[in-house]
């Protein structure tokens, strides 16, 4: 029989950068009031090819207090899109070879380890991923996930990343069916819909026997 200590809630904070930085600070402060004392911060390393610290000192100082306060910080793309895709929008490394994927997450994480943070694990912006991005990710990063499971060197851990890109309903039902591990996505327009973040207060309450960790955690 599984025990209230081995049921466990990760919860990811996608897209943090300068133009999100004020709304992921509120929402990590938030899911501190409601019990979640560990999160990962998926770091958009250089959003229009601009380290982020350059554009928000700031952004680099809060990551590190986090880290200390027991959060991972994982990188999240180079700059999160295709050059010259519209913001959100387009498969970073679609297209790109070998060695063009190599550079691209080689500089994203110089811009992360010159900001003070060496991060463990990568996630690829709406998980897309390419076989020369798996590759570098297998070789280089301790971690790095996908919408279905986080995939270590020595383990995996399966569970579906629950994401209200999806409907609210959909999210709620999902946490409820989840079983040992429920993985969370949040993003920063998340929490501009009032219904999404009922929906994910109701998850949170019912996720309180819970265990909070971080990816870094969970491989």
């Amino acid at each position: 029989m599984t025990g209230a200590r081995d049921r466990r809630i990760a919860v990811a904070i996608h897209d943090v950068e300068p133009a999100t930085f004020e709304r992921c600070a509120l929402i990590r402060d938030w899911l501190e009031d409601h019990g979640i004392d560990r999160a990962t911060l998926l770091v958009i390393p250089a959003p229009d090819l601009h380290p982020f610290f350059q554009r928000r000192p700031d952004l680099a100082a809060w990551l590190l207090d986090c880290r200390d306060r027991g959060d991972a910080v994982a990188q999240h793309g180079f700059q999160h899109r295709r050059s010259g895709a519209p913001r959100g929008g387009g498969a970073e490394f679609a297209g790109l070879d070998a060695d063009a994927t190599r550079a691209s997450i080689a500089a994203g994480r110089r811009v992360l380890a010159l900001a003070g943070v060496d991060p463990r694990g990568f996630v690829a912006p709406a998980y897309a991923y390419t076989p020369a991005l798996r590759h570098e990710l297998a070789t280089g990063y301790e971690w790095w996930a996908t919408l279905l499971r986080l995939v270590g060197r020595d383990r995996r851990a399966v569970a579906p990343a629950l994401s209200f890109r999806g409907s609210p309903l959909a999210v709620r039902a999902g946490a409820f069916a989840s079983g040992r591990l429920l993985r969370l996505d949040l993003h920063p327009a998340d929490f501009d819909r009032p219904r999404h973040v009922l929906a994910l207060e109701a998850v949170l309450k019912g996720a309180g026997r819970r265990t909070a960790v971080t990816y870094d955690e969970l491989v």
